[in-house]
């Protein structure tokens, strides 16, 4: 059991660490391309799926896809991988979505477990929203077209293997990976339900130009929707640090081979590299070699135990929930 440490014991930062708001920048070519392909294709669809993170449910949504895709069809908000979040904070951000936004269908789901409520919910909810729709130009058609979006690396591809898997007990069809960028255009239609037939167009993921906010362009890169190597994985892991010690959540100590919960990234990642033994060999001027600590390979350490839960379940933007009482949830969650 992990040692446990009083947060009023140690003098934190207060602000979260300093970034360029230029490394935050990542709009490529096929991001501008698979947006307006997704316009395009919209005309023969009948429901929009949006996959986001569980960990940011408030942060890091494209506002592009509210005033360009969603307004116009029905809308379901999927916020993935809640495994890795804390399960009794949901209701509450399901709750204030609906009062903020105005957003009625939200579901949770796991795309690593086929036993998943949410994902059994998804079928009879897309059908259910489709058949009570008007459908237009496509009211005569007997099949279902549904297109999901989402920003980069949330699962998208995963949803799609996962239900037809379920459904139609073929293998997986579309590459997924743990970095940014896998779906590099839209795909051709698959067939996840036949009966009534329900085909899905997956889509690569589209950030906006820009991102605003540093801190939520942080909390995108820690959930990989960022490519690592645009943000830093040192910058990552300082903010890793800073969120960490900001919300008593010290379980990185022992993982880090710490003492005592520390504020300063360059020993985490020292300590982390003794544990590990993760070290590389440099060359002086003088021609000699030694070795160092590869701080750059400890931070993809801790960045990866924060990314597969090792580190505790978060909600990275419990502070954005309005209710006084998630933060001790969270709390006694990670403890």
């Amino acid at each position: 059991m992990a040692t446990k440490f009083d947060a009023a014991l140690y003098n934190f930062r207060k602000k979260c660490p300093y970034i360029g708001k230029d490394l935050l920048r990542w709009f490529p070519g096929h991001m501008n391309k698979g947006l307006k392909q997704m316009q395009r294709t919209l005309k023969s669809v009948d429901c929009v799926i949006e996959v986001h993170d569980a960990r940011i449910p408030f942060s890091g949504r494209n506002p592009i896809f509210t005033s360009t895709i969603t307004g116009a069809k029905p809308h379901i908000l999927v916020f993935n991988k809640k495994d890795l979040t804390i399960p009794k904070l949901l209701p509450k951000v399901k709750d204030q979505l609906r009062e903020e936004e105005g957003i009625q269908n939200v579901v949770f789901t796991n795309c690593k477990d086929q036993s998943c409520r949410g994902l059994k919910s998804l079928r009879p909810l897309m059908v259910d929203l489709i058949k009570n729709s008007n459908r237009y130009n496509r009211s005569e058609e007997l099949d279902y077209n549904v297109m999901i979006i989402g920003v980069p690396n949330v699962g998208k591809s995963s949803l799609i293997n996962m239900l037809r898997s379920t459904y139609m007990h073929v293998k997986h069809a579309l590459p997924v990976g743990a970095v940014a960028g896998v779906t590099r255009s839209l795909m051709t239609k698959m067939k996840i339900n036949n009966n009534p037939k329900i085909f899905m167009f997956d889509t690569p993921g589209i950030l906006e130009p820009s991102v605003k906010d540093v801190e939520m362009g942080l909390k995108l890169a820690l959930c990989a929707s960022l490519q690592d190597h645009l943000v830093g994985e040192e910058a990552i892991a300082d903010y890793l640090l800073y969120w960490l010690n900001s919300h008593s959540n010290f379980k990185y100590v022992d993982y880090m081979g710490l003492l005592e919960p520390c504020d300063d990234i360059h020993r985490v990642l020292i300590s982390g590299a003794v544990k590990f033994n993760r070290v590389r060999t440099t060359r002086d001027f003088d021609g000699r070699t030694r070795t160092v600590p590869d701080v750059l390979e400890v931070a993809r350490v801790m960045i990866k135990a924060f990314r597969t839960g090792e580190l505790g379940k978060t909600l990275l933007d419990v502070d954005m929930l309005r209710h006084r009482d998630t933060k001790i949830e969270q709390d006694k969650a990670l403890s």
